[in-house]
């Protein structure tokens, strides 16, 4: 377990991260709204110092509070119905300069008090921070090309031929999900540690690409939301500029669009215990293309290790089947009721991995992600199991 001191430069680091990545956002673009889902840019400049100061200062350390107006105003996110947009508009949030100021004040009433803090609260803030470095990732990815700031797009590889379809069998085993108590920190949905018996099977090597994703396409699926076609030819949408769809990069689709193409392949998406037996075999690879190494995915086979399923953690999360639901014994954190409880509403997947701009700390097989089913923005692949 990492001592104070060093979660201390843990956070540290992550704050750099995500200044990091609002310096790439134009100053004339941060009331943007990219995502009509999603709250404007303005919001996660004030909402990761908010959190830390309602979570830290105002919970931990019963420190008085200086402005309780921003306190409640860059508290929470949304992930609104369909149908239930947000209607707010710019002039309905303060200055950047207003919001720079309480920033600077939380950080530093935070840091003078780094020594009182409780750990487990320090770990909530650095994965809180880093969650939201990979939720501005993708909100930054959908704001116009001539709004950002960053380096050129990064190019496929030049063997850009589709994959072809190849399985790993997986042997029947009793799989552990989750943590135990006191075994590391997680989150609560991540605990508590229990076992499920799961037959074997056999999974795909790759994740499904864009090549073997386009002939879908061209049988009259409609194209993910990544893609754009021009001229009889497609491209895909990268972070920096569109470029010439990669074939042998993963494609990023939604739940539903993955559960189609399965079904259309007459084979179907891993269940999270599934994708949980197939980590016991495959665990994460240091070099994997996750902890912000690259801005977009690389080929399906990069990285290849002969015998397992490649890629598994890092260049996209991916879809499992199994709606989003507690552990056995589940109980939502005292001081953050609100993180999964209310998603455990079926109409939530879980998904796990890890995508390109997935921080390394959050890189362990117990980790959980969850989206509505329907939503387009996620750096989100799959990969399929043989029915």
């Amino acid at each position: 377990m990492p001592t104070l001191p060093e979660l201390g430069l843990a956070l540290a680091d992550a704050r750099d991260r995500t200044d990091d990545l609002f310096r790439l956002v134009r100053p004339d673009s941060l009331y943007e709204r990219p995502i009509p889902q999603r709250h404007r840019i303005l919001f996660y400049i004030g909402h990761l110092e908010a959190f830390d100061w309602n979570l830290i200062g105002r919970y931990a350390l019963d420190i008085r509070p200086f402005h309780a107006d921003f306190d409640r105003l860059f508290a929470f996110g949304i992930d609104p119905p369909p149908g239930q947009l947000p209607a707010d508009r710019p002039a309905d949030w303060p200055a950047l300069a207003e919001v720079e100021r309480y920033n600077r004040r939380v950080r530093d009433a935070i840091d003078e008090r780094l020594d009182q803090v409780p750990e487990q609260l320090l770990h909530v803030a650095i994965e809180h921070r880093l969650m939201h470095a990979e939720t501005f990732a993708y909100i930054l990815h959908q704001l116009p090309y001539e709004r950002k700031r960053g380096a050129g797009p990064e190019q496929p590889a030049a063997d850009a031929r589709p994959r072809a379809s190849e399985t790993i069998a997986i042997p029947a085993a009793e799989v552990r999900l989750g943590l135990a108590v006191d075994e590391a920190f997680g989150w609560d949905n991540e605990f508590h540690a229990h076992t499920v018996e799961v037959p074997a099977f056999r999974i795909g090597k790759y994740k499904v690409t864009n090549g073997e994703y386009l002939a879908f396409v061209r049988a009259g699926a409609n194209p993910p939301f990544f893609w754009i076609e021009r001229g009889g030819q497609w491209f895909c949408r990268a972070m920096f500029a569109e470029i010439p769809l990669p074939m042998d990069w993963p494609v990023y689709v939604t739940q539903q669009e993955a559960q189609a193409y399965a079904q259309w392949r007459a084979k179907r998406l891993p269940t999270e215990a599934e994708f949980q037996s197939a980590a016991l075999v495959t665990p994460p690879e240091p070099s994997g293309n996750f902890d912000f190494r690259r801005w977009d995915p690389e080929p399906v086979t990069a990285g290849e290790r002969p015998g397992v399923p490649n890629q598994l953690f890092g260049n996209g999360w991916e879809w499992t089947s199994t709606p989003f639901a507690p552990f056995p014994g589940f109980e939502p954190f005292p001081f953050y009721t609100n993180y999964s409880e209310p998603f455990f509403d079926g109409c939530h997947y879980v998904l796990k991995g890890a995508s390109p701009v997935t921080a390394a700390a959050l890189v362990r097989p117990s980790f959980r992600n969850w989206f509505r089913p329907e939503y387009p923005y996620l750096y989100s692949t799959f990969r399929l199991v043989e029915c």
